[in-house]
């Protein structure tokens, strides 16, 4: 199938309107993609690794899932229900977007093959538009809808940014066999000798003031979360700030 050709997975009927009772369903395929995904990345999910663990043929799968692209999408969108947005918007914005934030971070680090999944354009599956639905509407009545996305763009930027450094991070230790403490212990001596040179100030700032990266990942993540709130706040009407709804003031 050409790119020409891709017709959104959502768009075809799972069933088809004539022929034999399926024997196997998307739900089912998908499940069993994100299992191999999750074990050994993403390049293992092929049709025919799949078709081996629910006992199918290879071929057959394409009835359901006719192409790469669409099994992405469905991995992505099955992945992306586990971000618990129920009950947005609750009126405070700033609880809100933590458990998106926090939800978000912990998905893809739970499925660190999301780190490799390039979408631009998004394929708007029913988990991605409940999402969107949800964390929009944490904002929508106290700004216009442009500046909702721009703003809801700039964190999840933070969240995916910060994240696919950490889950790199992770496999790069893995690599060395070191642990983290034991890396930094390895290029200890390095560091001393350009902080020693005295041609390198920032750094050496960096290295012997900064509180940052001796914290914790999950302090980093909170502390950087934090920065991206208070960029969202200065956004907001005051009002909106104190988590009390505010009149929607229609762009000149």
């Amino acid at each position: 199938m050409t790119d020409g050709e891709y017709v959104n997975i959502w768009m075809r009927p799972e069933r088809p309107a004539y022929g034999p009772k399926p024997g196997y369903s998307r739900a089912q395929i998908t499940e069993a993609a994100i299992r191999i995904a999750d074990a050994e990345g993403l390049e293992a999910a092929t049709m025919r690794r799949i078709a081996a663990e629910i006992g199918a043929g290879a071929m057959s799968l394409y009835r359901y899932v006719p192409s790469r692209d669409n099994l992405v999408d469905l991995m992505a969108d099955q992945v992306m229900g586990e971000i618990d947005v129920a009950g947005m918007p609750s009126g405070d914005w700033r609880t809100d977007l933590t458990r998106y934030a926090d939800g978000l971070r912990a998905m893809w680090l739970r499925h660190p093959w999301m780190a490799t999944v390039q979408r631009s354009l998004p394929s708007f599956g029913p988990n991605q538009l409940f999402l969107i639905e949800r964390l929009m509407g944490v904002l929508d009545d106290v700004i216009p809808i442009d500046e909702n996305l721009g703003l809801i763009a700039m964190l999840s930027g933070y969240i995916e940014g910060t994240v696919r450094e950490e889950i790199g991070s992770t496999k790069e230790l893995r690599r060395s066999g070191l642990s983290e403490s034991e890396w930094m212990a390895r290029s200890h001596p390095y560091v001393d000798q350009l902080v020693r040179s005295g041609e390198y100030p920032i750094f050496t700032k960096i290295v012997t003031q900064a509180r940052q990266p001796h914290l914790s990942r999950d302090d980093q993540f909170r502390d950087g979360l934090q920065r991206v709130f208070d960029c969202i706040a200065a956004a907001l009407p005051s009002t909106a700030d104190s988590g009390q709804p505010s009149e929607l003031q229609s762009p000149q």
